[in-house]
């Protein structure tokens, strides 16, 4: 195979009080990118969006992704990458990860399927590092693989793939900027006892929800008290949003990665739609931009298309 097109899920990391270890893949919205094998030991890359990201290897996240490849594959070889953004960077919704994810699992591909899961979520952390200026994997691990997905550890890398009763996901976004690198720095350096306590049980809860499909537990375990309350700050109508739409039937949710999205579980489709327009009323008043989904968790993670 030479070329290959693929289409890359957005996802929401964190699920509220899961921070860098729990993370959900979402149906929409995606980014497609197609991938040629040259023979060249260089990526060359194309935008086809709006977005004007670097298109050098070395500054682009999908591009960083592609160079380690080629380094552990020697140099041997080199990609043209067309890139098709309908993810906004700067979103908190995996932007970074879908780039990053894309280019290495459609890499993969093109070489034969010689790498696991963990070689390429492993690949795709350089990407994010080069995004935030960490490598973590929240977002590239439920957008490789799908649906809801642990981590319980980076050093040496373990994931877990969660199941998860069928839910609806509502996603608002915002247009205001808020930087993943910014928005970790100013989290708290130190946390109470008391506060990890409850946090843990939370973490555990909502594992533990997911995994026998409990939604009412998943519900009762959507709650922060370590991230949220800081990051909150950032994101204007957020607490309004997240009151109003557990009165009107959400499970429960929070801020999608490091913001601005916010996203809300509901079981029902209406449910969903009626969070969707309450997040409306909330930014039209505000006088703030903003794009919604009602969408759902979905189960595959980066997808073949296409190839030649």
């Amino acid at each position: 195979m030479k070329e290959v097109e693929v289409k890359c899920p957005a996802t929401v990391a964190n699920l509220v009080c899961g921070f860098d270890i729990l993370g959900m893949a979402l149906q929409e919205p995606y980014d497609l990118m197609k991938l040629r094998l040259i023979d060249e030991p260089k990526v060359y890359i194309t935008n086809k969006d709006e977005y004007d990201l670097p298109t050098e290897a070395e500054k682009n996240v999908a591009g960083v992704v592609l160079l380690a490849i080629m380094e552990k594959m020697d140099n041997k070889f080199g990609f043209e990458v067309e890139i098709e953004k309908h993810i906004k960077p700067g979103s908190g919704l995996g932007s970074s990860a879908a780039s990053a994810a894309g280019a290495a699992v459609a890499a993969n591909q093109l070489l034969g399927n010689i790498f696991s899961n963990d070689d390429l979520v492993q690949f795709a952390m350089f990407g994010e590092k080069l995004a935030s200026g960490v490598k973590h994997a929240d977002n590239i691990t439920p957008c490789i693989m799908g649906g809801v997905t642990l981590i319980r550890s980076i050093h040496p890398l373990d994931i877990i793939q969660l199941n998860s009763p069928p839910l609806f996901v509502t996603v608002v976004h915002p247009q205001i900027e808020v930087k993943t690198s910014d928005a970790r720095q100013i989290l708290r350096k130190e946390v109470l006892l008391k506060d990890a306590i409850k946090q843990w049980g939370n973490i555990a809860g909502l594992v533990a929800g997911f995994e026998k499909g409990d939604t009412d537990l998943i519900g009762r375990s959507l709650e922060d008290v370590i991230i949220e309350p800081v990051r909150s700050i950032l994101i204007p109508g957020f607490d309004e949003i997240k009151t109003r739409s557990k009165e009107a039937g959400a499970l429960g949710g929070g801020i999608s990665g490091s913001g601005p999205s916010i996203f809300m579980l509901s079981t029902k489709e209406t449910t969903a739609k009626n969070v969707e327009a309450i997040m409306q009323e909330v930014f039209h008043r505000l006088g703030i931009d903003y794009k919604t989904y009602v969408t759902s968790i979905a189960k595959n993670g980066v997808e073949v298309i296409t190839g030649q």
